[in-house]
């Protein structure tokens, strides 16, 4: 059930998220607020997109984000919905918070997350776009295209999201090109 389907009373707290166990077995569906109360481990998807100049798009969450409002994230992305697998969670998401559509993604690796405030497993793309950025005024602030350096600079006096910055490193580790 994506955004489009739940209706406009719903809102994401209501939209029903895939819940998995430690290893990555699903346990079934249930509303995000409560997987959110919870700290339960679930599903997410979480997308580099990049320029043809390798600039990687950063952008701002809104300060009504669930987890980490206001916080600078490095991917496009988010909770995987009941019944979606990763990759349809990541297009969805990427048309939806930053209006990019019909880009190919490539898949990069997936990976479990954990913190004080989230239990996750993640799957990683990457992609390339050049078009128009649509952001989603609900749950993007502003974004903008940074290289890789600028990036890595901000993030010493800016707040980002911790996962996305676990997603950035990796990739970087793990010397895929871009």
């Amino acid at each position: 059930m994506g955004r489009a389907d739940r209706g406009d009373a719903m809102g994401a707290g209501d939209e029903i998220v895939t819940i998995v166990d430690r290893q990555n077995n699903v346990v079934g569906p249930m509303p995000r607020r409560k997987m959110r109360a919870g700290r339960l481990p679930h599903q997410a998807t979480y997308v580099l997109v990049f320029n043809s100049r390798g600039e990687l798009y950063v952008h701002k969450r809104t300060r009504t984000k669930d987890v980490f409002p206001g916080y600078y994230v490095v991917v496009t992305g988010g909770v995987v919905l009941a019944g979606e697998s990763y990759e349809e969670g990541a297009v969805r998401e990427l048309g939806e918070e930053l209006g990019i559509h019909g880009v190919p993604l490539t898949r990069l690796f997936d990976f479990y997350y954990e913190d004080e405030h989230i239990r996750v497993w993640g799957e990683a793309f990457s992609c390339h776009y050049d078009g128009e950025v649509v952001l989603q005024k609900e749950e993007v602030e502003s974004g903008a295209f940074l290289t890789i350096e600028d990036v890595l600079r901000v993030m010493d006096s800016e707040p980002f999201t911790p996962d996305s910055i676990y997603v950035l490193r990796r990739y970087l580790g793990d010397g895929v090109e871009h």
